[in-house]
């Protein structure tokens, strides 16, 4: 790949990195989640009593919505280089943790449903339609996506006509399309089922023969509802296509890479407020911190939650370093993070007992919500995507880049490094290596040469030793497999292989994580978490386990303590909330 005169490599070795922009986005960060106030407080019109209130009479916490307008959200969703504040993904998922913490579905009405529509404006669009999207989100505008066409998603047809489209049909699954001012709309102009049969269209609304449609009364997201665009002999300039014609397969896989590792961060934080919940209620009423019963489960869900974390950012973090090598590793966090979660979710449920059923309570009723919302953040259809992404290059990785590739540059995993600016536009199809496999075998090796010091690393050691000898079972397997396209494609087993590389690429992400630890986070420095981590991952993986040490499981419960009674963030970013 080349990007004008230079190399690839070139390129991101040239990209100047954004100095302090990290310590500019956590400010960013706290500033609103001082501004939205004291969540738990019945008087803040912007905490959980209110938004709760809203969501019960499916409506949209409107003053709320109007507050972050008014802070300037929406220019976070806009690159720099068009006037707005994105720097990097990794970036922008930090100021807006503060938002998801109180709600999923505010993040959403509040510009991510726009960034992830626009993302295809970023990766492929042209300067004038890249120029007119930025006004347009800068100008407290939105853009809603219509999904790539499917069975349970509709089909729309272009036709190409003299200077432009005419397009017919229905794309279904559009959330909060009947605010948008434009859309992004995925429309078949080839042969259906072909790599080159959809092309990409940017449709701004009130066009002749475009209509939006009311969805049904959503279960989940009720603040931002789902809708459906109709498009009648709607006729589309050419300036309207974003790419090339045929080019929307391929631009889908390229920019849905940001949604794929950004959303999954903010379910993490969104679990992390169910979490706080959880453990105030199994410490209500002890001088002693958490229930005996209740640490082990709230212990594993912490350290699930570190896991989902590690795996999320650093493929946002590898958007900005290794864009040509971030598809899997996104795909990979999309797929696994939200069934994790749902099943801590459930076992949150057990500690809460009776009050995880008051709905309407600031303290407890978000359990509940997350529940609800979390299938319709993350649908069944989702994870298919996701393990279509990953299956047909499994092969191909483990035969060309695991047990060969080099370890990925350190700053990946260094949460507080600085890396290149982000381009949307390096983003590739296909990816060209696999940086978890790599850093996997690296990290085993480096814990087994000091495996003799005993203790919690001895078992870290072991724990990663069972990860590599999945890795190389799974390249095994997947060598045996016949390549997609050369043979029956037996769909089971391969999606029980990317179900089993998953786990293993968020392994590889809790020991890079961990590993790159300078020590300013004493409990992230050691190895508690990342063994706890290891212990749930390798027992998904159905492989023996052993039990977590005793003193696993008591430096886990007193960080959970801590950090309650701190108002601490139960994530990586240890962030001092507004609690």
């Amino acid at each position: 790949m080349t990007v004008g005169a230079e190399t690839f490599a070139e390129h991101i070795t040239r990209r100047p990195a954004a100095t302090g922009d990290t310590a500019e986005a956590t400010r960013r960060g706290a500033q609103l989640d001082a501004l939205l106030g004291d969540p738990h407080a019945p008087a803040n019109p912007h905490g959980l009593t209110n938004l709760l209130a809203a969501d019960a009479r499916h409506r949209p916490p409107g003053e709320t919505e109007w507050l972050l307008a008014r802070a300037g959200l929406g220019a976070e969703f806009v690159p720099v280089a068009h006037g707005g504040r994105l720097t990097r993904v990794d970036l922008l998922d930090r100021v807006l943790r503060p938002v998801s913490r109180r709600d999923v579905t505010l993040g959403y009405r509040s510009g991510l449903g726009s960034l992830l529509a626009a993302c295809a404006v970023w990766t492929s669009g042209t300067e004038q339609q890249r120029a007119s999207t930025a006004a347009l989100l800068l100008g407290g505008g939105r853009i809603a996506g219509a999904p790539q066409n499917g069975p349970a998603r509709g089909e729309i047809v272009a036709r190409p006509t003299t200077g432009g489209f005419r397009l017919d049909g229905r794309g279904e699954g559009i959330i909060d399309g009947n605010r948008a001012d434009a859309y992004v709309v995925h429309a078949r102009t080839g042969p259906a089922g072909t790599p080159h049969s959809d092309s990409v269209l940017l449709l701004r609304a009130g066009r002749p023969g475009l209509r939006i449609l009311p969805g049904p009364l959503a279960t989940g997201l009720r603040g931002a509802p789902c809708s459906a665009v109709e498009l009648t002999d709607c006729a589309a300039p050419d300036r309207a296509l974003i790419g090339g014609v045929g080019e929307g397969v391929a631009l889908g896989l390229r920019s849905r890479q940001v949604g794929d590792c950004l959303v999954p961060g903010l379910l993490v934080t969104a679990s992390g407020t169910a979490l706080h919940s959880a453990v105030r209620a199994s410490c209500e009423g002890r001088s002693d911190g958490i229930a005996h019963r209740w640490q082990g489960p709230l212990a594993g869900v912490f350290a699930d939650l570190l896991a989902c974390d590690s795996l999320a950012t650093v493929a946002m973090r590898a958007l900005s370093l290794l864009p040509d090598r971030a598809q899997v590793p996104a795909a990979a966090a999309r797929y696994l993070v939200p069934g994790v979660l749902r099943e801590n979710l459930e076992q949150l449920t057990s500690v809460l007992g009776a009050r995880g059923h008051e709905r309407d309570s600031a303290r407890y009723g978000m359990l509940g919500r997350l529940m609800r919302d979390l299938p319709a953040v993350a649908p069944a259809t989702s994870a298919a995507d996701c393990q279509s992404v990953i299956a047909p290059q499994l092969r191909e990785l483990a035969e060309r880049s695991w047990f060969a590739e080099d370890m990925p540059p350190p700053g990946l995993f260094r949460l507080c490094a600085e890396l290149p600016a982000f381009d949307h536009r390096l983003l590739t199809a296909v990816n060209r290596g696999d940086f978890l496999a790599s850093t996997l075998l690296a990290s085993a090796a480096r814990v087994a040469s000091v495996r003799g010091i005993g203790g919690q690393i001895g078992v870290l050691s072991d724990l990663a030793g069972l990860c590599v000898g999945e890795l190389r079972e799974l390249r095994e397997r997947l060598l045996e497999m016949p390549a997609p396209g050369a043979g029956e494609y037996p769909v089971a087993a391969w999606c029980a292989l990317t179900d089993r590389y998953a786990l293993v690429a968020a392994a590889a992400a809790v020991l890079g994580v961990w590993e790159s630890q300078d020590g300013s986070d004493p409990f992230l420095a050691a190895p508690a978490w990342a063994v706890l981590a290891l212990i749930r991952i390798v027992g998904r993986l159905g492989l023996r386990a052993p039990e977590p040490p005793a003193d696993v499981l008591e430096t886990v419960r007193n960080e959970l303590v801590r950090r309650q009674r701190g108002h601490i963030s139960f994530d990586l970013h240890a962030a001092v909330a507004t609690w």
